[in-house]
């Protein structure tokens, strides 16, 4: 399935920033924002009333008060802005759990699967512009089925385009270059000095002078705002709850190292948790290494905890991951999830009141997580189905199961299903008779008693296309085996075993 990205232009981020921490600010006098490059002061960024005065980024400093000499400067805060622009990927979460800055200026937002949830493309590029627009942010927005060409079409085109997946190269031909692609001055002047103004001007050329002359990264760029090159986007995380950290003096590349700084920030960690009332649900640890590399190591709890001893025990099997090279020089650990906590006992499975039951719930809730870091544990529960492959649901192992459906357990189905039907091969004496005979495991068996069929049609509110009515079986074989066999579509399958 092709994807579906949105991107969102902020064309005046840094001042917008400022008004909205500066309320006193008139909207209607001009903002700029200024920065030192070598010896010389120039401007950075300006708002919409300067914008329409005539002055423009780059622009010195002396000449653009010289144009409009009441224009309010503000000195560039790179630190500020970035971290302003991800706090708003982290807004735009709202949207996809797949959001995402893009700097300077910008949010990239994969909404593959959810756009019916705002009610289309359309209603959500107008939420989402809406919004932006009531907090004091101008913004311009596109959705494209590449990432790189809805950030062209948002920065390149102020009419919101709605690009269909597949016409990438033909809505980005037109396109500026310099928009499009966000080269360097330098590329772009000499792109110019050769009429190249256009992505379908580019796009046309042969590549190999193009590579040799400009190099890989403007293919690259091309590629990807043209919907040949996917370009992945890095999502921004929301912050951990409650974390704690430790830098090394000396890295660190022993096991018995790595397990006395997890104690250390495992007791630290927990004592936070009960200052706050909280358990953690998920945890992870984070390894920075001396060469850059930062390896995590996350594990997750039935019900939250907050006893070190418990989650130094879940960590064992799983700190065989790291790989320490050359040694770690700071390692954190992050409770990505935590949930409140009464302040005697640890809450879980609905055992009992008293002391001696809640340590047998503590102890279960413990085992499980245990049994979690090795295998797959799910509690098997009922659900309301006649159909045999949705009668059964997988829920979490800690978690207590939904009532019994009236007439559940009334069919006669087998104590075991498989999973995967095996296909069988039958012998009858007619065409249209029961089987006699059938292959199974190597041999061939004789069947000695036969009951059926049990008729059983696909519920609509669930039925696939083409989706065809079984007919269910209870077989006994020769050896005293007792089988559950289906017949569907004039096949043979064992579908479980009986008792």
């Amino acid at each position: 399935m092709m994807g579906r990205f949105l991107a969102l232009h902020l064309p005046h981020f840094a001042t917008d920033r400022i008004r909205r921490a500066e309320r006193g600010l008139s909207p209607d006098w001009p903002l700029a924002v200024w920065a030192t490059q070598g010896s010389r002061r120039l401007l950075a960024a300006v708002d919409a009333v300067a914008e329409a005065a005539g002055l423009r980024p780059g622009q010195p400093l002396a000449d653009a008060q010289a144009m409009l000499p009441a224009l309010l400067l503000r000195q560039s805060d790179p630190v500020g802005e970035a971290q302003a622009l991800a706090e708003l990927a982290l807004w735009a979460r709202r949207y996809t759990p797949l959001a995402a800055a893009g700097p300077p200026d910008g949010l990239l937002l994969d909404i593959t699967g959810c756009t019916h949830l705002h009610g289309g493309e359309a209603p959500l590029l107008q939420e989402a512009l809406g919004r932006l627009r009531r907090a004091g942010i101008a913004a311009r927005g596109a959705i494209a089925g590449a990432a790189a060409t809805a950030g062209a079409l948002a920065r390149a085109r102020s009419d919101n385009p709605i690009a269909v997946s597949g016409t990438e190269a033909a809505v980005a031909g037109p396109l500026p270059v310099g928009l499009a692609l966000r080269l360097p001055p330098a590329m772009l002047q000499s792109l110019a000095s050769l009429g190249l103004h256009q992505v379908h001007a580019l796009a046309g050329l042969p590549r190999g002078p193009l590579a040799r002359r400009f190099g890989q990264d403007l293919l690259d760029r091309l590629d990807a705002v043209v919907g040949r090159r996917p370009s992945p986007i890095q999502p921004a995380l929301p912050p951990p709850e409650l974390s704690a950290a430790r830098e090394m003096l000396e890295p660190i590349v022993t096991r018995s190292g790595i397990d006395a700084v997890l104690d250390r920030l495992l007791d630290e960690l927990c004592d936070r948790l009960r200052t706050a009332g909280v358990g953690v649900r998920q945890l992870t640890l984070l390894a920075w290494r001396v060469d850059g590399a930062v390896q995590e190591v996350p594990i997750g709890t039935g019900q939250p905890m907050r006893e070190a001893a418990h989650l130094r025990r879940l960590f064992a099997t799983r700190l065989e991951r790291l790989e320490p090279g050359l040694g770690f020089e700071r390692m954190a650990l992050e409770a990505r999830a935590t949930q409140p906590m009464t302040a005697g006992m640890q809450p879980g499975l609905a055992i009992g009141n008293r002391a001696e039951e809640a340590d047998a719930e503590l102890a279960l809730a413990q085992l499980l997580d245990r049994l979690g870091q090795r295998l797959r544990v799910r509690r098997v529960a009922p659900r309301a189905s006649h159909w045999p492959d949705h009668a059964v649901a997988a829920l979490d192992p800690q978690t207590c199961p939904p009532p019994m459906p009236e007439g559940w357990a009334a069919p006669a189905w087998p104590v075991l299903r498989l999973r995967r039907p095996q296909p069988l091969e039958v012998a009858a004496a007619l065409p249209e008779a029961m089987p006699a005979l059938l292959h199974w495991g190597g041999r061939t068996h004789r069947l000695r008693r036969l009951e059926g069929p049990l008729r059983l049609e696909a519920e609509w509110w669930r039925a696939q296309p083409g989706q065809a009515r079984r007919d269910y079986y209870r077989v006994e074989l020769d050896s005293g085996l007792r089988l559950w066999l289906c017949h569907a579509q004039g096949r043979w399958a064992l579908h479980g075993h009986l008792p």
